[in-house]
């Protein structure tokens, strides 16, 4: 499977974006995905998690309350919307998608990963 994460981009602090990241090759159906992102320097670190078929969701406590995680089973895409952007928020934001219906914190557990997408905030 293939997964392809987009809606990156440079914005202000304060601003919104939204991410998107789709699949081919295979459904989404049954399997819990998961948004991670990873500044220069620092680890992969888990942004948010969904399970199957949506039920169940988790925030880090850094984007609580700011980021909302998605999915649309029927297209096979899975969406993360951030608000109230901040300079901390910059980094490379990838999806996974774990092979189990519930999601975990921990990027090891995850199956397929999508390349990444850049979101820069700048002050």
């Amino acid at each position: 499977v293939q997964l392809q994460a987009s809606g990156g981009g440079l914005v202000q602090a304060g601003d919104s974006l939204r991410l998107s990241c789709g699949a081919s090759g295979r459904t989404f159906s049954g399997y819990a995905m998961g948004w991670f992102r990873q500044a220069p320097g620092k680890e992969r670190e888990f942004v948010a998690g969904i399970s199957w078929p949506g039920r169940n969701i988790r925030y880090s406590d850094s984007v609580k309350g700011r980021f909302t995680i998605s999915r649309d089973n029927v297209k096979n895409t899975v969406y993360l919307q951030m608000s109230s952007l901040k300079p901390e928020d910059t980094a490379v934001y990838y999806c996974a998608l774990r092979s189990s219906a519930y999601y975990d914190t921990r990027p090891g557990e995850y199956n397929y990963w999508g390349q990444g997408t850049q979101v820069t905030v700048s002050s």
